[in-house]
């Protein structure tokens, strides 16, 4: 298999299992509480599984009072990690990394450490990134000996998902969220490295750990609940703008295929959590393709059109990322999907297939429209891609596709010699208004039935075809 960027730190299998993450839509979602005083606001450990959606500013937590009483665990508008203490206007912590995060396809732990009582300034405030101590800042100011931290002080209120001041909301995917007064503790109480890759940090239970006064743990496994804190304190957090759709089976141990926000067009706009496309320009084509690019097995996604804008758009399929015009079309008013190459195709709205930069009738009466939902199954064993529509497979105008039929591709969408081209992972086109949704096993509507694929993994409004699977870490270790 290959991810377009990063990949590490998505486990196939880790023995401990995280069943749920939680997405933050980047513009209106967050959780909060008021805090009560925690007895102790010298020491804190903070720890958290992030996967980046968006880049540039983004508060993944804050706990706010005022502009000059907060603080904050954030990435700046540079993507460094960042942590920052403000008491009376006066800011006394602010680490701020000089490495930049800027996969979106993967998991990232990130755990601060405080504990002013430390003789050595530079041990006062610790920042760890999947099991590793970060080192090296572009600022570095750290807290007089014993100062007490703004978090974990009376009346101030606890943000997960934005800046205390309604900004700077996080976009994106949380898991295994834990917070900790009056206690530091070694990355190796959130985590461990793989012992036969251990070069990937994964999760480990946290669930008995001993919280403090003020301190959650939040595992995200109730979808009408997902503020709820399991750590014993009855911390709960209130949802704002966070639905029961929200939860997602997305996690740092079974990562999940999403749109890449790294290779969208500026004339797309991708939100909640990369699993909407949208176009924003009346002129011109917006491009994006997925996060995994699958080198064999069989895979299958659904995508529901949100909004038809016209005969053409929006537009899904297939792109070939190993095609070396890839990265020249991909910003540009040339669609990615379709232009290049006899393995990148798209299906329009009017039927038509737009495949090798050329437009052709694929059957015939084939035509979608808005809240249709649309099936598309990639048999990269054999070199196929098939369409569907509301459940049914359809034909190329002779055949009635087909993805069981294996090598003899009958009535596929697109074909290709496996042996010969390498690299096809989902894509669209987007244009003006349109607007799609993609479920790669994680929608974020509502099934009228959910349907897993064998493995049981994904939610689907309709099974995968037999041999095909949702597009996560764990299906492609057992098929990738």
């Amino acid at each position: 298999m290959a991810f377009l960027i990063g990949g590490a730190n998505s486990a196939a299998d880790t023995g401990f299992s995280v069943d749920n993450s939680c997405r933050f839509d980047g513009s209106t979602a967050y959780m909060s509480k008021t805090m009560g005083t925690a007895t102790n606001r010298l020491k804190l450990t903070m720890s958290v599984w992030l996967k980046r959606s968006t880049l540039g500013a983004s508060v993944f937590f804050s706990s706010y009072y005022s502009a000059s009483y907060r603080f904050q665990f954030y990435f700046d508008g540079s993507d460094r990690l960042a942590v920052l203490n403000v008491d009376g206007g006066s800011t006394n912590v602010s680490l701020i990394t000089n490495r930049v995060f800027r996969d979106v396809s993967s998991y990232y732990h990130v755990q601060a450490v405080i504990d002013t009582t430390e003789a050595s300034s530079s041990n006062r405030v610790k920042l760890y990134v999947n099991g590793t101590q970060e080192t090296s800042f572009s600022t570095a100011t750290y807290p007089a000996e014993n100062a007490d931290m703004s978090l974990g002080a009376s009346s101030y209120t606890a943000n997960i998902g934005r800046y205390g001041g309604d900004s700077d909301y996080f976009s994106g995917y949380m898991a295994e969220f834990v917070y900790l007064d009056g206690q530091t503790l070694a990355p190796t109480s959130c985590g461990e490295f793989d012992e036969d890759s251990p070069t990937i940090w994964k999760p480990i239970d946290v669930s008995e750990l001993t919280f403090g006064d003020e301190g959650w743990y939040l595992d995200f496994e109730d979808s009408d609940n997902l503020g709820d804190d399991e750590s014993g304190n009855t911390s709960d957090l209130a949802e704002t703008n966070v639905a029961a759709t929200d939860q997602a089976s997305d996690s740092p141990t079974n990562n999940f295929c999403v749109m890449n926000s790294l290779t969208a067009s500026s004339y797309s706009t991708l939100s909640e959590g990369n699993t909407k496309t949208a176009g924003n320009s009346a002129s011109d084509n917006g491009n994006v393709v997925a996060t995994i690019v699958p080198s064999s097995g069989k895979w299958y996604c659904e995508c529901k059109i949100g909004n038809k804008q016209g005969t053409g758009y929006p537009s899904i399929g297939m792109a070939q990322e190993d095609d070396p015009n890839f990265g020249t079309v991909l910003n540009s008013t040339v669609g990615t999907a379709g232009y290049n190459g006899t393995s990148s195709g798209i299906y329009r709205p009017d039927g038509q297939k737009y495949s090798n930069n050329s437009t052709a009738a694929f059957g015939s009466g084939n035509s979608f429209d808005t809240d249709d939902i649309m099936m598309m199954a990639m048999d990269c064993d054999n070199g196929a891609f098939y369409i569907g529509k509301n459940g049914s497979w359809i034909s190329d105008g002779t055949n009635t596709g087909d993805p069981a039929s294996a090598g003899s591709k009958t009535g596929a969408f697109l074909t290709w010699t496996p042996a010969d081209e390498t690299g096809q992972t989902f894509a669209t086109r987007d244009y003006d208004d349109s607007v799609l949704l993609w479920n790669f096993g994680n929608p974020t509507y509502a099934n009228s039935s959910d349907a897993a694929d064998a493995n049981g993994y994904g939610a689907f409004e309709y099974a995968p075809p037999s041999g095909y699977f949702a597009l996560c870490t764990k299906n492609l270790a057992e098929y990738g």
